[in-house]
């Protein structure tokens, strides 16, 4: 059985049980998009964005994040980063990628690549101590990293990240 036939029975049998839980729905959206020959599916778990991008685009078995900030909450509608410096900034956007992969069907332990852009590269090392407590050992994910000169609400580092359905 193909993929697109899978998702339009899947579709269609929790349509058919009146079963609408966040899963179930995320599931039939995607098998609907798959039955429009949509290659992309653009998520938005957090409700409609107040920012011009999706926070999550799913092509096939990867989920693609947008980047994520420190912010308060990860809806990309936060505007408070988190006080204190790198640390507790990383812990915050690592904490908005886990609820955004949570959202969509994933995990941390999904993530196959991370892009980290950090406002000041002097503080890598701090930044890296807080990261890779996010990911099991031996399952560290692929990753670039760049000096930015300036990134979105002045947040010391901003993480995007691919990851597998």
């Amino acid at each position: 059985m193909n993929a697109r036939v899978l998702f339009l029975v899947l579709a269609a049998a929790l349509a058919a049980s009146g079963c609408r839980s966040l899963r179930e729905h995320r599931t039939e959206r995607i098998a609907h998009a798959v039955e429009r020959g949509d290659t992309a599916v653009y998520l938005t778990p957090f409700g409609a964005p107040t920012r011009p991008f999706s926070p999550a685009v799913r092509v096939g078995n990867l989920i693609f994040l947008s980047g994520q900030i420190g912010t308060d909450n990860a809806s990309a509608n936060g505007s408070t980063l988190a006080a204190g410096g790198i640390e507790p900034e990383t812990r915050a956007t690592m904490d908005n990628i886990k609820a955004t992969l949570a959202a969509v069907g994933s995990s941390m332990d999904k993530v196959v690549k991370c892009t980290v852009m950090m406002a000041d590269m002097k503080e890598w090392d701090r930044m890296n101590a807080i990261y890779r407590t996010y990911f099991s050992p031996g399952r560290l994910p692929a990753r670039s990293a760049l000096g930015a000169n300036g990134l979105a609400l002045g947040a010391r580092v901003e993480i995007e990240c691919i990851a597998t359905a």
